[in-house]
């Protein structure tokens, strides 16, 4: 096998260089052209939900009295982020379909909701399209870590039509609420700060803090539900206005 790098000593204090084939700088090249093909397919996904998302955004805005939706955020992971997490998850001699079916979060969308309602009404109105499969999902809400952390994660795939065909691309979704979101963060800053060695008694602090975002959760909502006057978890906007005429006219 013949190498594409090729040791010389240069006459200069004896020092080593490296001299690199056309071989090598081609493959090199087309390596880097694969990733940010890779890349790009999860990007378009991506985009894909975040159209979904801001499309139902615009009809509660301009189309109901209420709009659960807060405010969305997207992400990318970076090169190095996605190396990293090959190492954590041991996966011995990597390809680009080995990532793929191992690391399902390279594309992101976190969506913020005012209410816990809002949450699981806002995934059944995502999940319900017909392009959307439901891959996996982990309801934090239901079920939070030992931290308190809460939020409901889901793995969905949806269609990306490229010129050479249809792709499946999965996306990671995060649900939450703004109490959710605020503790996330700052739990996010603190364990960074510390670089995950939090002493104890932070961590008691943030899963009482935790608590209390569940408790302000609950009460914000129900402060909602009898001001608007619906039940839990019901928060349907008003029906169309042509629906309310044709309601008009049959009870005329």
């Amino acid at each position: 096998m013949h190498s594409h790098f090729r040791s010389r000593t240069d006459n200069v204090e004896g020092m080593t260089s490296l001299q690199v084939t056309d071989d090598a700088i081609q493959q090199t090249r087309e390596l880097r052209d694969e990733f940010q093909r890779f890349l790009r397919e999860y990007e378009f996904g991506m985009r894909e939900v975040e159209t979904k998302i801001g499309i139902l955004r615009d009809e509660f805005t301009h189309h109901h009295a209420y709009n659960p939706i807060e405010h969305v955020k997207s992400r990318l992971k970076t090169p190095d982020s996605i190396v990293e997490k090959i190492a954590r998850k041991g996966i011995a001699e990597p390809d680009f379909a080995r990532i793929r079916s191992e690391i399902t979060d390279i594309a992101g969308v976190r969506v913020t909701c005012s209410f816990v309602a809002d949450v699981y009404r806002l995934f059944d109105l995502l999940t319900a399209q017909d392009d959307v499969t439901v891959v996996t999902v982990k309801d934090y809400i239901a079920n939070p870590k030992d931290n308190g952390y809460k939020s409901l994660h889901a793995i969905i795939e949806v269609p990306v039509f490229l010129s050479t065909g249809a792709l499946s691309v999965p996306v990671e979704v995060q649900f939450r609420t703004i109490a959710m979101d605020f503790w996330a963060s700052l739990e996010h800053k603190i364990y960074y700060k510390f670089s995950n060695q939090v002493p104890s008694h932070l961590v008691e602090s943030l899963t009482d803090a935790a608590e209390a975002a569940a408790e302000l959760d609950s009460r914000m909502e129900r402060l909602h539900r009898e001001a608007h006057g619906v039940p839990q978890r019901q928060l349907a906007p008003p029906p169309p206005p042509h629906v309310v005429q044709v309601l008009s006219l049959i009870h005329i």
